[in-house]
């Protein structure tokens, strides 16, 4: 079942700016961290020094400025990020409620980088880091919808096939002929959110339910 968003509804549900669950969520991995940390680090060490030099008596200013930037990385890199990915579904024209079931799920093997170690005879070694994640294929009365993904976590393992699940559907057309994405999803059986990311202001999202789909 698809009920059309009101005008409005849609950009009340997924934000223009970052929450705090979805700048967590484009923080990335460790390793992206530190990566962020080492740039925030040596663009604000390197504006700074500029700032501060004989050559920089007109411009000392800018190069300040450009240190904090640098400095402030850390917190504006994930707020951009999530930004972005944000507007990548506020910008369909049509979006709609889904309710319908969890036809099937499925588990994947998922690369998720590489990296060179030592083993105990001193050579180095091609290292996979691999992930699994959960595959749940949604479906209503009117046949197959499509797929949220996510990493499998302990607290998955209760979902099973039927359980009804809620999410946003996102379309090019009005008609929802050509289904575009999909945000995360809602178990209310199991109140428990699933996806990849936090698209949705879920207690929004949970009352709008409520409201639309008595």
């Amino acid at each position: 079942m698809l009920l059309p968003l009101k005008d409005g509804e849609l950009q009340r549900l997924i934000p223009a700016i970052a929450t705090g669950p979805q700048f967590n969520a484009s923080s990335g991995s460790p390793q992206q961290v530190l990566q962020r940390v080492l740039i925030a680090v040596i663009g604000a060490v390197l504006a700074l020094l500029v700032s501060q030099s004989q050559f920089s008596t007109q411009w000392g200013g800018v190069f300040m400025v450009v240190g904090f930037v640098f400095f402030f990385y850390l917190l504006w890199g994930p707020i951009l990020a999530a930004g972005q990915r944000n507007n990548v579904l506020r910008r369909y024209p049509a979006a709609a409620i889904f309710e319908g079931r969890i036809a099937d799920l499925f588990t994947r093997e998922r690369l998720e980088g590489r990296q060179e170690q030592t083993d105990q005879s001193g050579r180095l070694e091609l290292v996979e880091n691999r992930r699994t994640w959960l595959c749940l294929e949604l479906e209503d009365q009117d046949g197959y919808l499509g797929q949220i993904r996510f990493p499998y976590d302990k607290k998955h393992k209760p979902i099973r096939p039927g359980m009804v699940i809620r999410c946003l559907v996102l379309s090019e057309r009005k008609d929802f002929s050509r289904i575009s994405a999909l945000s995360d999803g809602w178990i209310p059986q199991l109140k428990l959110w699933v996806g990849d990311y936090p698209y949705l202001l879920r207690p929004a999202f949970e009352e709008l339910c409520l409201r639309r789909l008595r």
